[in-house]
């Protein structure tokens, strides 16, 4: 009788051990072959989509839907997502054994709406710091009245149903040959005209009467303004490493963080090196090309999570390069073009062709749509804001 317990003991230590071991591997990502009569190493692709139920085809065979998790044995594949109406998603994927490799996807369409979003004609729009809105003159002519000429200001978000997104005028008067700059907080606007130099309210409207000159503070506005703006990047630069603070704090300009600060755009002031393994690696880390020497004139995105660096654009000079909402894309912004592209360089699609006034097309904090500045082609006309809807 002992025996046989011990027996029965053993056979269930056996069974439950091969069994744990069996779903372990399979957790892993490994599968069983026939053949050989053993696990093989897989590694795990998860894809999802915005639209989602996109097909997914691996290196040109349909494999299944978005929302997905995909074992592969190791290797590099080409995989691409598809959905009609919508521009193809393409990118080269490597898969390591036993690691999860994800990507979200956007997709945006391939035939995307024009709204115009202004009617009384534009010139000089100029964005915030942090893309949440957009300053730009109306003129004075025949057909805007003393009512419409002035300057403006657009929320680029999308607001509840309910709620106006309706630009709001906080000056008025005739501003050709006028320039406008905006604080650092998106609070104020600088007014720069050939009567004087005024500081605005952004969230009140001051009538060009009532309007104070402080062409005497100028210099000191700009100097805090500056200041502000250093303190808060010195902020965001401090907790990287020792090396990127150096690289990031005296060999970069033009630095701009991504929507969810994991990110980083800048362009090259100086060549410098950024050291590998400067950050401990990630398992299922970008796979793509990096550039880890930068060269000057050059730009590129640190992705801070990841320490992997990117060349976005080697001739940057004349085009608008700006974070997209989603932090995975940067808008390029060129002659009769507008590109989306995601943050490694890599797919970089048109999402608008035509007659626009360059470099004026602007991400706003919404992913299904951007704008440009365009009279759509016709000839002595003014100008207006549109929106592209993407999705």
């Amino acid at each position: 009788m002992t025996k046989t317990r011990i027996i029965i003991t053993l056979i269930t230590i056996i069974v439950v051990t091969t069994f744990a071991s069996i779903i372990g591997f399979l957790a892993k990502g490994y599968r069983f072959d026939i053949k050989t009569f053993s696990f093989l190493p897989n590694g795990i692709l998860v894809l999802k989509s915005e639209p989602a139920a996109a097909q997914i085809f691996i290196d040109g065979e349909l494999s299944t839907a978005t929302d997905a998790t995909i074992r592969l044995a190791p290797g590099t594949y080409d995989v691409s997502i598809q959905k009609e109406g919508y521009i193809t998603w393409n990118k080269r994927l490597v898969i390591e054994k036993e690691v999860v490799t994800q990507a979200e996807v956007n997709l945006f369409r391939s035939a995307p709406s024009l709204t115009a979003t202004t009617f009384s004609g534009v010139f000089s729009p100029v964005a915030s710091k942090d893309q949440t809105k957009i300053a730009f003159a109306v003129p004075l002519n025949k057909e805007n009245n003393t009512e419409k000429a002035g300057l403006w200001v657009m929320e680029t978000i999308n607001l509840p149903l309910g709620f106006s997104r309706d630009p709001k005028r906080i000056t008025d008067g005739d501003l050709e040959g006028a320039s406008w700059q905006w604080s650092p907080d998106g609070r104020e606007i600088l007014l720069t005209h050939k009567t004087g130099v005024f500081l605005l309210d952004v969230g009140d409207f001051t009538p060009q009467a009532q309007r104070i000159n402080v062409a005497s503070r100028k210099n000191q506005i700009l100097d805090s303004w500056e200041t502000e703006k250093t303190k808060k990047l010195s902020a965001k630069i401090k907790p990287l490493p020792e090396d990127l603070q150096e690289i990031f704090s005296k060999r970069v300009s033009s630095i701009m963080f991504s929507p969810d600060n994991n990110k980083i755009l800048y362009t090259a002031s100086s060549s410098a090196t950024i050291q590998d393994n400067i950050i401990k690696p990630l398992p299922g880390a970008s796979t793509q090309k990096q550039e880890r020497y930068i060269k000057v004139g050059r730009m590129y995105i640190y992705d801070i999570k990841e320490d992997r660096n990117f060349l976005i654009e080697e001739h940057p000079k004349n085009k608008r390069i700006a974070w997209f909402a989603t932090s995975n894309h940067v808008l390029i912004a060129e002659q009769g073009k507008v590109y989306i592209s995601d943050y490694d360089g890599t797919n970089k699609i048109s999402v608008y062709e035509g007659a626009y006034e360059v470099p004026y097309a602007f991400p706003t904090l919404s992913e299904d749509r951007i704008l440009i500045l365009t009279n759509l082609g016709a000839v002595n006309t003014i100008p207006n804001l549109y929106s592209i809807s993407l999705k």
